[in-house]
């Protein structure tokens, strides 16, 4: 039988879908919210993988219609379209991963922001074609961003004080949606299992057979696709990955590099030499956010802030052909996570 391997932004699975070894590890996999999906676990009853599977692809479609911002007639999407300064109604959801990322956006001194897509936009990530914007565009883009200006009233109200303004849960709903797949599988009494959603994983409990699980490092290189290491979940308590990296996407111009890691405090794509950041964390969401958070602000500025913070976060710099590694406290201190060379 062939291994099967899913690459991703930042890290792939292995040994997980057509090379486990135990039978009664159950598969769930499909496609949503513009990517693939992968959940392994062990069910607790015969008849309780199409139960569950039929739970999960309803839920992919009532977050689609909540959170996606590539949906026009979604929630989030039907708030930003609205030019306007009056409160509005949205789900609770909504603002729970509004006030995680404001946490995160103060935590980072700003460069993390919901708020940034006029930026993303005006570079030309969104249609992937480069645009070097002068001053004056990239002043006017600025502008528009500003996730000071996103006020929350109450848990089912928000309101824009710039009504031009725009809110992109991109780099925390993919997160958070991994957690409700996660409290799908524990409704069901379910204490092993691993969700993963465009390579954004939580995992629980151990594989069937009692291993722990284990999710291997892409190496942060372009154009390649190489193992770096692999990550053991020794203890079975729940913890969440998320890595960013800057290798994937970017545009190379005049024979400079141009990340699609926009620092909103410049208007401009980050120009340090961190190439990966990954954050181990309980909550997924919150580990989607801090991973695009310290991702922008690299290495130098981005291990204070997490240290700080308590963040459990792996930073991989590029100096000319090598990779350097640093850890943060809380990462160095984390006992029940493993990092190994792959065989």
């Amino acid at each position: 039988m062939k291994c099967l391997t899913l690459p991703t932004l930042a890290f792939i699975l292995t040994g997980l879908l057509a090379c486990s070894r135990a039978p009664e590890l159950a598969h769930i996999e499909g496609f949503a919210q513009g990517t693939t999906y992968h959940i392994s676990f062990t069910p607790t009853s015969p008849d309780q993988q199409a139960t569950i599977s039929g739970e999960i692809t309803a839920e992919f479609a009532r977050l689609d219609q909540a959170i996606s911002n590539y949906r026009p007639d979604s929630m989030i999407e039907m708030f930003n379209a609205q030019l306007s300064s009056e409160p509005q109604q949205v789900t609770e959801e909504i603002v729970y991963l509004i006030e995680i990322a404001r946490a995160v956006s103060s935590a980072s001194h700003g460069c993390y922001d919901l708020t940034v897509k006029p930026l993303f936009d005006l570079w030309g990530f969104k249609k992937d074609s480069f645009n070097l914007p002068d001053d004056q565009a990239l002043q006017q883009a600025r502008a528009l961003v500003d996730m000071n200006k996103l006020e929350t009233l109450d848990k089912n109200h928000i309101r824009k004080a710039l009504p031009e303004l725009r809110v992109d849960l991109s780099s925390i709903g993919q997160g958070y949606s991994v957690g409700r797949i996660a409290a799908i599988l524990e409704a069901h009494a379910i204490e092993n299992y691993l969700v993963e959603i465009g390579g954004e994983l939580k995992v629980r409990g151990k594989k069937s057979d009692d291993s722990p699980w284990r999710v291997a490092l892409e190496k942060p290189l372009p154009n390649q696709r190489k193992l770096d290491k692999i990550v053991v979940f020794n203890s079975g308590e729940p913890l969440s990955l998320m890595a960013s990296g800057t290798y994937r996407h970017y545009f190379d111009n005049n024979g400079k590099r141009y990340s699609h890691i926009l620092d909103a405090r410049t208007g401009k794509p980050v120009e340090h030499n961190t190439v990966a950041a990954t954050v181990l964390h309980p909550d997924p969401a919150v580990a989607d956010a801090w991973s695009t958070a310290l991702l922008c602000l690299g290495s130098e500025e981005g291990m204070r802030v997490a240290n700080a913070n308590a963040i459990a976060a792996l930073y991989i710099d590029q100096d000319g052909d090598a990779l350097l590694e640093k850890k943060t406290s809380a990462l160095a201190d984390l006992k029940n996570v493993s990092f190994a060379k792959p065989d």
